[in-house]
């Protein structure tokens, strides 16, 4: 066995923002030595930042970095997430949460969510959302942070956080730099490419530098310099199930200062609001197909908080992801390589994952075909979970007062998830998919939330001699009064990680 590997020891990134900065940092953490890390951004291009909101994974990755929680928090005017809200979604006037954690603590060989069924049935049962911790925090605007010992109902959420997405972009340059990333400024105007094999030899910026490497990262946002300006790899389109095409973001003053994430469904779209501590963050996601630009604007700014503190911002998008993730020596990473749509900010989320994979399968100078093949099929995979997942908020509604989500409850669906929304209505269950990041707990509380409703119980209920419903009324009280011990959400942003 030789040990002659042919090391990679020169990798460009091409693009700043989010994208760029989480992968410089995570190969600055990564590579310690023998290898020059540049990444080329121009300040004239801006960033579409609006990944203000994460879900739990993003705690691992700055664990990965080392970085402090609360350092983090003041550096990027973050608070905390327990979850999203959703307001109008599956009929007017509804509302439910989606938790990070689960639906109280095993305590029978039946899950919770069939003891609660049959309770619920027999009027016997609150709404789902009151037998999880996430919920009884959030909706009393508390938070602290999860306890330890398994046997505490503390113990059974997870958190995510709000921040400002060029404010971490910023803490991550830093980061990078100081382990040695070289950050060179200007436009890249041509890509150059190897004759005989395709391979990307080199960037050439407006200066005329030409900054040649042996690995690109292309981190260049929806132009995709790289990855389809070069290498012309192509899109899977998926606009057919997420009609969804445009947002509209905008700050206001900042208002209450809530621990999860709102979605509030409109006619044509649906609006986010992200409470961060100096402002809150406000946009319309909504389809061309079905509202003007001029009427999506009118339904933001007539729905917001407080005062806007700027004009809205149009940000166009066509939801899908690249037909290949990695070609050649280029890996696409952030919007570079697709995007669905920020229902359940999961934009950061695949920056995150396309980093991991890219630690995981990472290459030598042969770029075997089998590694990369690899990869592709991992990636394809993550975001067609992820995909099946926010399709099933859309198609399962029960809204007849608007064209769009009239289309949603008709169109057709992949049929990875029709067997999922099958199995669920039939029997109350949650089939796993291979890497789906959204566990059961988060396939429970959409297809309850989104009125799914199970037509049979368990067939095992029928032989447990224990009965749930005096278990959900005492797990209920537990929680609430577990909640009112924690401190207001306010109180421990002031106390532990409050922005100068």
């Amino acid at each position: 066995m030789s040990d002659m590997t042919r090391r990679i020891e020169q990798i460009v990134i091409v693009g700043g923002g989010s994208a760029g900065w989480m992968t410089a940092a995570a190969l600055a953490r990564t590579l310690e030595r023998n290898c020059a890390i540049t990444l080329v951004e121009s300040d004239d291009i801006g960033i579409v930042g609006v990944g203000e909101a994460t879900i739990p994974p993003i705690r691992l990755f700055n664990d990965m970095l080392g970085i402090e929680e609360h350092e983090f928090l003041r550096r990027t005017q973050g608070t905390y997430k327990l979850g999203i809200q959703f307001v109008n979604w599956a009929k007017l006037g509804h509302r439910y949460f989606h938790p990070f954690g689960s639906y109280g603590r095993p305590f029978d060989l039946v899950q919770i969510q069939h003891h609660w069924q049959r309770a619920q049935a027999q009027g016997k049962a609150a709404s789902l959302d009151e037998y999880c911790m996430a919920w009884a925090a959030a909706k009393a605007g508390r938070f602290d942070r999860p306890a330890s010992d398994p046997r505490n109902v503390l113990s059974t959420y997870l958190y995510a956080y709000h921040f400002d997405a060029s404010l971490y972009a910023r803490f991550l340059r830093e980061y990078a730099e100081a382990r040695g990333v070289k950050r060179i400024e200007g436009k890249v105007v041509a890509v150059e490419q190897e004759g005989a094999s395709g391979f990307v030899s080199a960037v050439r910026m407006a200066s005329g530098e030409r900054i040649g490497g042996e690995l690109f990262i292309d981190c260049s946002g929806m132009r995709a310099l790289l990855i389809e300006g070069a290498l012309q790899c192509g899109y899977e389109d998926w606009s057919h199930w997420l009609p969804c095409n445009r947002a509209l973001a905008v700050p206001s003053e900042r208002t209450e200062l809530t621990p999860f994430t709102r979605s509030t469904a409109h006619t044509a779209g649906w609006q986010w609001r992200i409470a961060l501590q100096h402002r809150t963050g406000n946009g319309h996601v909504y389809a061309s197909g079905f509202s003007s630009d001029e009427e999506a604007a009118r339904v933001l700014m007539g729905h917001l908080d407080g005062k806007p503190l700027a004009e809205p911002r149009l940000i166009r998008y066509v939801p899908g992801r690249r037909k290949r993730f990695w070609e050649k020596n280029v890996i696409a990473i952030g919007l570079a390589s697709g995007f669905l749509e920020p229902l359940e900010s999961t934009a950061i989320h695949l920056i995150q994952a396309g980093i991991s994979k890219l630690i995981a399968y990472f290459p030598d100078l042969d770029f075997d075909p089998v590694v990369i093949q690899e990869y592709n099929r991992v990636a394809a995979a993550e975001v067609e979970r992820i995909r099946d997942f926010i399709i099933l908020h859309y198609h399962l509604n029960s809204r007849t007062d608007s064209e769009l989500w009239r289309y949603c409850a008709n169109m057709s669906i992949p049929e990875t998830l029709q067997v999922k929304i099958e199995h669920f209505r039939r029997y109350g269950r949650i089939l796993p998919g291979e890497l789906d990041i959204f566990g059961p707990n988060s396939w429970l509380a959409v297809h309850i939330g989104q009125m799914n409703w199970p037509q049979r119980n368990d067939p095992l209920l029928d032989y447990r001699n224990f009965s749930g419903t005096e278990y959900l009324e005492q797990l209920r009280r537990t929680l609430e009064s577990a909640a009112r011990g924690m401190p207001t959400h306010q109180d421990y942003i002031a106390r532990h990680c409050r922005s100068a």
